[in-house]
C-alpha cells in the first residue's frame, strides 16, 4: 500500500476542520497509509528568514516523491491530479505533499520538489487547505479506482 504524507506548517486548530480532515483520511484507509505531519511555525519579522528556516524544517520531514502545493505551480484538473497519484501507485513511490506557512515556500525549495501544483489563485486558510487536500488525494484514487465518486 502507498505511503502518502501531508507535511505541513502549523497545526489544525478548529474542531470542525479536524473532522473533515479525518473523515477523508478515514476514507482514503482503503488506497493508502496517509500521515499528517504538522510542524511548528517559526516566528519572526523577516518574512524571508522565516519562509528560509519553515522550509529547513519541511525539508527534514520529507520522503519519497515531494509535491510543493504552490500558487506558481501548475493548475491541474482533478483527472490529472488522479493520473499523477496513479503514476506515484505504479512505481510504488511514497509521496510527500508539501504546504508551506502562511507566508509561502521559498523558490529554492519549490525548486529542489520533483513537481509543484496549485490549487488556483484564491488564497485560502492553511487549515481549510488541508481539507481540501485530503478530498482531491480521495477523489484522485475514487477516479483512478473508477467510481462513481468523480462526475
Amino acid at each position: 500500500m502507498i505511503k502518502v504524507n501531508i507535511v505541513c506548517i502549523g497545526k489544525i486548530k478548529e474542531s470542525f476542520f479536524r473532522e473533515a480532515y479525518a473523515e477523508y483520511a478515514k476514507r482514503l484507509s482503503r488506497f493508502c497509509s496517509l500521515e499528517l505531519i504538522e510542524l511548528d511555525e517559526f516566528r519572526g519579522d523577516n518574512v524571508e528568514k522565516v519562509k528560509e528556516e519553515e522550509c529547513k524544517k519541511l525539508q527534514k520531514a520529507l520522503r519519497g516523491r515531494k509535491i510543493a502545493l504552490d500558487l506558481r505551480g501548475e493548475q491541474l484538473d482533478s483527472p490529472s491530479f488522479a493520473k499523477m497519484l496513479k503514476e506515484s501507485v505504479n512505481r510504488g513511490e511514497e509521496i510527500s505533499f508539501v504546504i508551506g506557512g502562511s507566508n509561502g515556500l521559498t523558490r529554492e525549495f519549490v525548486a529542489g520538489c520533483d513537481k509543484s501544483i496549485s490549487f488556483g489563485k484564491l488564497t485560502f486558510p492553511h487549515q481549510l487547505f488541508r481539507v481540501l487536500l485530503v478530498e482531491q488525494i480521495y477523489r484522485g484514487f475514487m477516479i483512478n479506482a473508477d467510481s462513481g465518486y468523480h462526475k
